[in-house]
């Protein structure tokens, strides 16, 4: 693989794909408070879960241009990149449940929208292209051991498998094209704003209106959480310092079965254990993801901050007081996939 040196400073434009999702929003204004003088571009197709309210405080900074439109469109972003210093590509349909339920949009977002932007890159000689990955391609772990950047990709979903293509082709421009790309993998993500089709948001959803509480299979199934904030700083970190042409692993070490998540919420709520609805398990669920985030902590100086307690806590507090955002987002299509997704379980 080619390898070249760390860009070790700012970009004074950058295009952040998908950033009127949940951790694309919190991406940019990370941006915009701690790098005021560098201009962002969120180009955003708005599908279901992107929503302009997540940045609704960015739309008076001058620094802050919106876009609609797809990263496939290539007219539309040779036209941006023709201007832009670096790229960081949240764009992916990301929900593994509505990739089972139908995975072409997956392959087409995922695979040939970030084939696309990479191609766009190369063209306009992008100094930096930052692919935002999951832990996920990694496929299941035992119960022991986590995860870490040699770890064999072994995708298990339709979402995974299309994420792992996706920095397949990130590996292949950087080693054939000689493209500066870095990948950052990262482990489940939690607070304000997130789509209520995740687990945190949606248990929190339903136990504040007393609805069932839809647990998968027998509630074990073991994930690493960390606090969008936390992860959001990582990926500036690898933006701005991370070598290229490497993978990093960004994760909180705050393993948690999903049984235990919802009930640390319902105590929160003062809710009863009774809301819990074990529903039958998702095809091809994976038992347990674990990550060793090393790497960013020893040569990128970067490790998470936040309290998982607390940062639950206050996710909690932030869903109570922002009802009219919540009753919004759950309306219309996601209440049709709400209705597929659990109703016959």
């Amino acid at each position: 693989m080619v390898i070249m040196k760390n860009t070790n400073g700012n970009f004074q434009r950058i295009l952040v794909t998908g950033g009127a999702g949940f951790i694309g929003s919190h991406f940019i204004r990370l941006l915009l408070n701690e790098r005021p003088s560098s201009e962002v571009i969120n180009l955003d197709l708005l599908t279901y879960a992107g929503n302009l309210e997540n940045l609704k405080d960015a739309e008076s900074n001058p620094k802050y241009k919106f876009i609609k439109g797809d990263i496939g469109n290539r007219e539309l972003t040779t036209q941006i990149l023709s201007e832009v210093d670096a790229v960081v590509n949240f764009a992916a349909e990301s929900h593994v449940d509505r990739s089972i339920l139908g995975p072409e949009a997956f392959i087409q977002t995922n695979i040939v929208g970030t084939q696309r932007l990479l191609d766009v890159s190369k063209q306009n000689k992008v100094k930096r292209f930052l692919q935002v990955s999951t832990d996920e391609v990694y496929g299941s772990l035992g119960a022991e051991g986590a995860f870490t950047e040699d770890t064999p990709l072994a995708p298990n979903s339709p979402y995974s498998a299309s994420k792992a293509a996706a920095d397949l082709l990130c590996r292949a421009y950087h080693h054939t094209f000689a493209l500066d790309v870095v990948i950052t993998r990262c482990s489940n993500n939690y607070g304000p704003n997130q789509f209520p089709e995740k687990l945190i948001p949606l248990m929190i959803s339903n136990a504040r209106s007393d609805k069932p509480l839809p647990v998968y299979g027998d509630g074990l199934n073991v994930r690493d959480w960390i606090h969008v904030e936390d992860h959001c700083r990582g990926i500036l970190a690898v933006l701005e310092n991370g070598q290229s042409g490497e993978v990093y692993n960004i994760g909180s070490n705050n393993e948690w079965p999903n049984i235990q998540i919802v009930k640390k919420i319902l105590n929160e709520l003062k809710k009863p254990e009774s809301l819990i609805k074990f529903v039958a398990d998702r095809p091809g669920h994976d038992r347990r993801y674990a990550i060793n985030s090393s790497k960013m902590k020893n040569q990128l100086n970067w490790e998470p901050k936040i309290d998982f307690s607390e940062g639950l806590h206050k996710t909690i507090d932030w869903y109570l007081k922002n009802d009219a955002w919540l009753r919004r987002v759950t309306s219309g299509e996601y209440l049709k996939y709400y209705e597929t997704q659990y109703s016959n379980r």
